[in-house]
């Protein structure tokens, strides 16, 4: 649901977004957007994010593997833990100048 919000938004814009937003991804994803704007600083060397209008291009959650475990349950029974985990894809790109 984080993602959906900045989806196609531009990157300051999807700062302040994920910022102020109160779900625990919203910070995950803040991190890893600051990194793909870093990642995005060392490639074009003297060149600024806010110059080149860098938006979201894509972003994608996809589910990854899962740790299956057993926790003891009364009468001899076991009930069955999923600790779920996920993957994020993140493109940033930028636009033209019209």
């Amino acid at each position: 649901m984080v993602a959906d919000l900045i989806r196609g938004e531009e990157v300051l814009k999807a700062l302040d977004i994920l910022k102020y937003n109160p779900k625990e991804a919203s910070g995950r994803l803040e991190k890893l957007l600051k990194s793909a704007i870093a990642n995005w600083e060392m490639k074009n060397e003297g060149q600024k994010p806010e110059e080149h209008y860098l938006y979201v291009k894509e972003i994608r959650v996809d589910s990854a593997s899962m740790l299956k475990r057993y926790q003891p349950a009364p009468q001899g029974r076991a009930h069955r833990i999923r600790k779920r985990s996920n993957h994020v894809t993140l493109y940033i790109d930028s636009k033209e100048n019209k």
